[in-house]
């Protein structure tokens, strides 16, 4: 069995705790959140940390709750939680659609929102329902909080703009106007149940029926985490019917850098990015209309 290279741990007991060990380590150091990416990671020797902080004992980052006119999440709530929520079925169902089909069970009962996102892995279902939900991402450093819109969060392939001494402590959704349906749907690796290709819909209806906003990101077929802007600019304005939606859905992959792998070539995720990226669409305006 592979076994990680050997490093420190520091179980933290407070943010100030996590931060001070960060600003101390820097890129020596790695967060542990519910470890189902890094620790896997590690074994393959893919990311060797010398120190390594688990923040899983800091009390007070695990909440769904609704803040004015937002839903707030805190940074340690697993995805066996966010699937159970009754608020989020509610309010963002597409969260509840993802974080039932992530990994397995432990999978599930141990990993992490928060961890998810800072994970920024483009084949990952969260960040991109991050994206598409347009959310903001609260993150904390040495010296203040501040928050990151979720545009501007995801960098590239395991990339984002934290700073090397920044925790992610919130992730906060504005509530969806009326008339919004969500969904999120993938093709899978059977084995991981990462995302060969995935899309994460988000559209608005106006009092004529017709697309008010929309918000499209795609999962795995990319390099990154990204939104379909194509797509997006053809759902706008129109009365969505399935004729409409598969105009542009086939755009989903536009612009894209699409990879090949054992898992599918180029073509192939290109061409199933428009087949998924059309049911998410359906589902999403049937959410809509109800």
């Amino acid at each position: 069995m592979s076994v990680p290279a050997v490093f420190d741990y520091h179980p933290a007991q407070s943010l100030d705790e996590a931060i001070a060990l960060l600003q101390q380590y820097g890129d020596e150091a790695k967060i542990l959140a519910g470890g189902h990416s890094l620790i896997p990671a590690m074994k393959l020797r893919l990311s060797q940390p010398s120190h390594l902080i688990d923040i899983g004992r800091i009390a007070g980052l695990s909440y769904i709750r609704e803040d004015g006119d937002a839903v707030v999440i805190g940074a340690m709530t697993t995805y066996t939680t966010l699937a159970r929520s009754e608020l989020l079925r509610q309010r963002f169902p597409l969260i509840t659609d993802s974080a039932s089909v992530i990994g397995d069970q432990q999978v599930r009962n141990r990993g992490t929102i928060g961890g998810s996102i800072a994970h920024s892995d483009p084949a990952g279902d969260m960040p991109g329902i991050i994206l598409a939900l347009k959310a903001e991402i609260v993150v904390r450093g040495p010296y203040n909080s501040r928050t990151i819109a979720a545009d501007d969060f995801f960098v590239g392939t395991f990339e984002t703009a934290l700073a090397l001494d920044e925790i992610v402590t919130e992730i906060r959704l504005a509530l969806p106007a009326a008339h919004t349906g969500s969904s999120y749907m993938k093709l899978e690796n059977k084995a991981s149940h990462y995302a060969i290709t995935g899309c994460a819909a988000v559209i608005t209806l106006d009092a004529g029926g017709a697309c008010s906003a929309a918000s499209l990101t795609i999962t795995g077929a990319s390099t990154q985490t990204i939104r379909a802007r194509a797509a997006e600019a053809a759902l706008l304005g129109k009365q969505l019917n399935e004729t409409t939606i598969a105009e542009a859905a086939s755009h989903a992959a536009d612009g894209m850098v699409v990879v090949s792998d054992i898992h599918g070539s180029t073509e192939y995720r290109r061409q199933m990015t428009a087949v998924i990226a059309k049911r998410a669409l359906l589902k999403a305006l049937e959410r809509a209309r109800a």
